[in-house]
């Protein structure tokens, strides 16, 4: 029956039921029939979807999200007892300079036995301060990094056991001292494409907290991404490293600042294919400011600040080839401004552009040079750089250009070179550092 042809007395529900169908159509939908994206709040105190103040409370706002919405986190320090773990398709944005998520105190403990492959449970020595909820890692000192060990959550406390899913990973033996330790990586996009993050604080606690490298572990941590922004964040005091990403695809960090981390600042590895880190500065970490890992390959690296740290400024190794360097400005770093570590000819760093990068005043007491060059890196092209010693005192940087026997091709143009006083460009056997 029609609308037209509808007795009168029907007339009034017909129109009923269609207006009351638009309306909630309008209100749900967009475009072609997609959830219409909303914006999810979680704040400290006030008027927000969320109210909390630990990862609980994020996670549970996270959770909500589904592709298009934006998660607004407000201002204040959010304790972190277990990673955020954001989902694909979102924006996560916090207030600039006052949302931080802070590391929780780390809590230890030896385990009683070894524990196995594919455990759901562990028994601790000491089970004082673990809780469900609560992110782990498990480990030996046979298997203390790398992908190694299992980064977990305990799921139930029972005396000295402790329920964990997911399940570990390797093999932990007692006599290897197998210990259980409250570390994770804290702000995660793991297994997702297309999110963005802003404006956040990450804080690891680094004195309150055991050591985590970035394969497993990270203040800002990716895995498996593609498509992924992180943008004018902070990682910072990480007992491991600042902003680490493995196994993606076009990932972006943009105008971020990594700093006083243990380990790296800035970690793109394990495969991650055309990076942009653009506009960040690492500084006094305590090892490199940029660590190319293994397969890092077709980025670009601009316009970055890579100083005080540790080690290198940026480190260049495993199969990590065809990426531009541009621009960059690398400063008073350990060993070397650029090095290049050594490799096979079929794993090395070939291929490489260094470009208009300002490299100056990098090296230790024992041994320093602006750009270091391992075997067996070829079609290495470094064209327009200014790279020189600065300071009357304390002058470490005595090459401008090192390269070890052994190296390949390596194409020099239009460089200024000053102040490196035992030699611009010299070729010989490995330094010692």
């Amino acid at each position: 029956m029609s609308l037209m042809n509808a007795p009168k007395r029907y007339l009034p529900t017909f129109v009923l039921i269609l207006a009351l169908s638009f309306a909630a159509a309008c209100r749900v939908t967009v475009g072609d029939g997609q959830p219409a994206p909303r914006t999810i709040r979680v704040a400290q105190s006030g008027e927000a979807d969320v109210i909390g103040s630990d990862n609980v409370a994020l996670q549970r706002a996270a959770d909500m999200l589904r592709p298009g919405d934006t998660l607004v986190i407000g201002p204040g320090t959010y304790t972190m007892h277990n990673s955020l773990v954001l989902p694909s398709g979102v924006r996560v944005q916090g207030t600039v300079g006052e949302t931080i998520l802070l590391k929780s105190d780390g809590v230890e403990s030896d385990l009683y036995e070894d524990a196995g492959y594919g455990l759901r449970q562990l028994t601790a020595v000491d089970p004082a301060g673990f809780r469900a909820g609560m992110g782990i890692t498990v480990l030996d000192d046979e298997q203390s990094s790398g992908w190694g060990v299992t980064v977990t959550t305990i799921t139930r406390v029972d005396g000295n056991t402790l329920f964990i899913n997911p399940m570990t990973i390797w093999d932990y033996l007692e006599q290897q001292h197998a210990r259980v330790q409250n570390t994770f990586p804290i702000l995660c996009v793991i297994n997702a494409e297309d999110t963005t993050v802003e404006d956040i604080i990450v804080d690891g606690n680094k004195d309150h907290n055991g050591y985590l490298d970035g394969c497993r572990g990270g203040a800002i941590y990716l895995s498996n991404v593609r498509n992924v922004t992180v943008k004018n964040c902070v990682a910072r005091n990480y007992n491991g490293d600042g902003i680490s990403f493995q196994i993606t695809e076009g990932v972006r960090i943009l105008n971020c600042e990594s700093h006083g981390n243990t380990g790296l600042g800035i970690h793109p590895g394990t495969g991650s294919e055309a990076p942009e880190v653009r506009d960040c500065r690492a500084h006094d970490n305590g090892q490199d400011g940029l660590y190319l890992c293994w397969r890092v390959r077709h980025g670009v690296f601009a316009g970055n600040t890579f100083e005080n740290n540790g080690r290198y400024g940026i480190s260049i190794g495993h199969k990590d080839t065809d990426n531009l360097f541009e621009n960059n400005r690398i400063v008073r770093n350990g060993r070397a401004g650029v090095g290049f570590r050594p490799e096979t000819f079929k794993n090395s760093g070939h291929r490489n552009t260094l470009r208009n990068n300002t490299i100056l005043d990098n090296g230790n007491e024992r041994a320093g040079a602006g750009i270091y060059i391992a075997p067996h890196a070829t079609g290495i092209v470094i064209e327009k750089n200014r790279i020189a010693e600065t300071r009357t005192e304390g002058r470490t940087q005595r090459y401008g250009v090192y390269k070890v026997e052994g190296a390949g091709e390596v194409r020099r143009t239009d460089n200024i070179l000053e102040g490196n006083w035992e030699g611009d460009y010299h070729e010989g056997p490995p330094l010692e550092w």
